[in-house]
């Protein structure tokens, strides 16, 4: 692991703009998403907010792959397809779970995260998947201040979700953020309390429990992109950006939030 980047109050401010329209971009995602609506529907009005904004939609055009670089501005991923589903004309159905991931640029800092939502009434189990894995999120940024190990973060995660019977996606991690969409640490949601790099004031971390119903193999879509759950049980995701602060975490992707998000 390579060095952790350590922030100005003066970038943590701009990191916080840009984490602002994303807060703000998945509530109007979220206030228009319901049965029959297209995906590319949810992703013109992302995109059209954010330039608004005067920002950028940080995953169009992002990927190592110079002939496959993502197209939209959201990552839309329905029910079994965990993250990097790629919104098309498809339309969303009553009783799926569906993940909006978000990112955006803006003077030169990044901000990122999701939530999973709901499509009209969804069964008990998925009501409950979506319920623990934004449980372990809130319980990972409660654990986070100055002097403790990454790995008590992940731990915190995995521990919460193994307790409700869910397991934990190992393929994927979250990230630090800053001036590059994906920086150092690696924020793996499995670990071992005491281990990994110890967190300081100034770090900005994007903390994303990808949590699956059934096992947590996944495997990747022809598309190179879409990311399922080998056994085609729902998956759910929820993703903050956090400072470090000598208080414990500042959620700097917090907007207008209720219990029900």
């Amino acid at each position: 692991m390579g060095r952790i980047p350590i922030k100005s109050a003066a970038e943590v401010a701009r990191i916080r703009e840009s984490c602002r329209i994303v807060a703000e971009v998945l509530a109007l995602v979220g206030s228009n998403i319901r049965p029959g609506v297209e995906a590319r529907v949810l992703d013109a009005l992302a995109e059209e907010y954010i330039r608004a904004q005067a920002g950028v939609p940080a995953f169009k055009g992002y990927g190592h792959q110079k002939d496959n670089l993502f197209p939209a501005t959201l990552c839309v991923s329905v029910d079994s397809e965990v993250v990097h589903g790629i919104p098309d004309g498809r339309r969303l159905e009553e009783g799926q779970v569906v993940s909006i991931d978000v990112g955006v640029k803006k003077d030169g800092y990044f901000g990122d995260g999701a939530r999973t939502f709901a499509v009209g009434a969804i069964s008990e189990e998925k009501t409950r998947l979506l319920r623990v894995t934004r449980e372990s999120l809130e319980r990972a940024i409660a654990a986070i201040r100055p002097g403790i190990h990454l790995e008590d973060v992940s731990a915190t995660v995995q521990q919460h979700v193994e307790a409700a019977g869910f397991s934990v996606v190992r393929d994927l991690v979250g990230h630090g953020i800053g001036r590059e969409l994906h920086e150092e640490p690696s924020i793996p949601n499995f670990g071992t309390p005491g281990r990994g790099p110890l967190l300081k004031e100034g770090m900005v971390l994007a903390i994303e429990p990808m949590v699956n119903a059934g096992q947590y193999h996944v495997e990747l879509g022809g598309d190179g992109w879409t990311v399922r759950t080998r056994d085609g049980r729902p998956s759910a995701h929820f993703e903050h950006t956090v400072a470090v602060t000598a208080e414990g975490a500042e959620v700097l992707t917090r907007y207008g939030e209720t219990g029900s998000d």
